[in-house]
């Protein structure tokens, strides 16, 4: 037999992809990239702290202070250029209780960071609404960022600073943790391989550990 949500669970989940899509509409308006960052931090470390649907256990969330990110820095602010000839690809994510996820790359995304060319491949999540989803790993994953990558876009939880026809914004200093960097109960999708960039992605968050504070 199927376990259902309690409904204050769901309208609990449904507040906070409200909360996160109304702080990335605040960041996209901002004319102040920075100033948008402090914003996104200072709002980001609140719902952590205080809301029913944090990544964060109970136990986390009465001792959590602040998340842990690099200082900002605007090097790591580019366009993106959409490459929309690339060839389809299907990917399917088990995500245990949460069923199968299926994604589909739809671009190419290429850029330039520190004085070098790269490129990400961005995905649609199929399903109902669907939505973008951009996933990617750095050299920095082994020692001070989550091993198993960050996030930039995830559109579905209003994760979006920015994405045109032709062009996506890539800040990087807006990378953040998949849940599951945070606690165990949680299964999230990881980027693939394809998205490894042979970088030091020094910006966004950090590896989580619990009381630290935000450097820079």
């Amino acid at each position: 037999m199927t376990q259902l949500v309690p409904s204050k669970s769901l309208l609990a989940l449904a507040h906070w992809r409200c909360s996160t899509a109304e702080m990335y509409a605040l960041v996209r308006q901002s004319e102040n990239p920075f100033q948008a960052w402090q914003l996104f931090v200072k709002r980001r470390t609140h719902l952590f702290k205080v809301h029913g649907q944090s990544p964060l256990d109970p136990g986390q969330q009465a001792s959590f202070r602040q998340l842990t990110y690099y200082p900002y820095d605007p090097a790591f602010r580019v366009m993106g250029h959409l490459d929309h000839g690339v060839e389809a690809m299907e990917l399917v994510i088990d995500l245990a209780k949460d069923g199968l996820l299926n994604l589909r790359r739809i671009a190419a995304v290429h850029f330039e960071l520190t004085g070098q060319t790269a490129c990400l491949n961005l995905y649609w999540v199929e399903g109902y609404g669907g939505g973008l989803f951009l996933p990617f790993k750095d050299q920095t994953n082994q020692s001070e960022t989550y091993s198993g990558g960050r996030y930039l876009y995830d559109t579905i939880k209003g994760a979006d600073l920015g994405a045109g026809e032709n062009k996506i914004l890539l800040d990087f200093n807006f990378a953040y943790n998949p849940s599951c960097a945070y606690s165990p109960r949680w299964v999230c999708p990881l980027a693939p391989q394809e998205n490894n960039l042979n970088l030091l992605v020094e910006t966004g968050e950090q590896r989580f550990a619990a009381g630290e504070r935000v450097k820079g």
